[in-house]
């Protein structure tokens, strides 16, 4: 059974940092594309970031999480990372994990890391 299992959100101060992760299980961790997207209220989920198996990373296209976010992965413990920094109320969502597979068909989401941007 595939799980992915989202940590680290909270809430901070405008300007503050946080790192998400996401620690997969049942899947070979290494097949697979980590992406993190984010759904904020009354919106569609969005892209945020994902990285491939070999560390090739792919960001949504604005400036903003560019410049202010990174993802990486670890495969050797099967986790996922995004950490913010400089973090604004626009950035508010819920935060999921995201393992996809063309190859094998296969895509699974975790249930999500609440992240409120507020002062």
């Amino acid at each position: 059974q595939v799980q992915l299992v989202e940590s680290g959100g909270g809430l901070v101060q405008p300007g503050g940092s946080l790192r998400l992760s996401c620690a997969a299980s049942g899947l070979i961790f290494s097949f697979y594309t980590m992406g993190w997207y984010r759904q904020a209220p009354g919106k569609q989920r969005e892209l945020v970031a994902s990285i491939t198996s070999i560390g090739s990373t792919n960001y949504a296209d604005s400036d903003s999480v560019k410049d202010r976010f990174t993802i990486s992965r670890d495969n050797a413990k099967n986790t996922v990372y995004l950490q913010m920094k400089s973090l604004q109320p626009e950035d508010t969502a819920v935060y999921y994990c995201n393992a996809n597979s063309r190859p094998l068909g296969h895509d699974f989401w975790g249930r999500g890391t609440q992240v409120t941007v507020s002062s």
